[in-house]
């Protein structure tokens, strides 16, 4: 038995990274970010990120890649993994399995206030993401991800503030912790 591996995965806005980073300090894991390996990519190959998904809606190798590496983090445990399919394509490896959901309307909100864009220009932004991860996660590996079923956990991240969302998280955590004391 390996020490805790977690999968987070939720669309464009919902809380991904604030949440696997929190827990990832709390429980003193690792943090691994799928989106971010995503994003080194786009920027060695000169690209922009929605460049890059157009690519990569042509080319598997690319997603392939993104997910043999976070694969092989979560295998050795210890990590919180985060990610667009991080839940689905860990659901045989990761321990527990987190999907955040939040409206549309706040995730845009939240990615033009992070990225410093106005809400149209996130919005448009997030729906051509969205439909590029949708469509390429139904390609290359059948899987619908508005499919929750694989996720331990679902949490709307809009109906919560950020502190109330981390006390879910870590008493989620804690609890499995606490039947599973092998994987501390």
């Amino acid at each position: 038995m390996g020490r805790l591996a977690i999968a987070i995965s939720g669309k464009p806005g919902t809380g991904k990274t604030v949440y696997a980073k929190h827990l990832s300090r709390v429980f003193g894991l690792r943090y691994v970010s799928s989106g971010e390996l995503f994003r080194r990519i786009a920027q060695e190959r000169g690209l922009d990120l929605l460049e890059l998904h157009r690519l990569a809606e042509q080319d598997a190798s690319i997603d392939l890649e993104v997910d043999r590496r976070a694969i092989e983090e979560a295998r050795r445990g210890g990590a919180v993994v985060e990610g667009h399919l991080a839940v689905w394509v860990l659901r045989d490896i990761a321990d527990l399995k987190v999907v955040l959901v939040a409206p549309l309307s706040v995730r845009a909100e939240r990615v033009a206030k992070r990225d410093g864009k106005n809400v149209e220009e996130a919005l448009r932004e997030i729906e051509r993401r969205e439909e590029s991860n949708r469509a390429r996660a139904l390609k290359y590996y059948g899987i619908d991800i508005e499919d929750l079923s694989a996720a331990d956990l679902v949490i709307n991240t809009a109906v919560l503030d950020v502190e109330g969302v981390k006390r879910v998280l870590e008493t989620f955590v804690e609890e499995y912790l606490r039947l599973h004391p092998d994987k501390r």
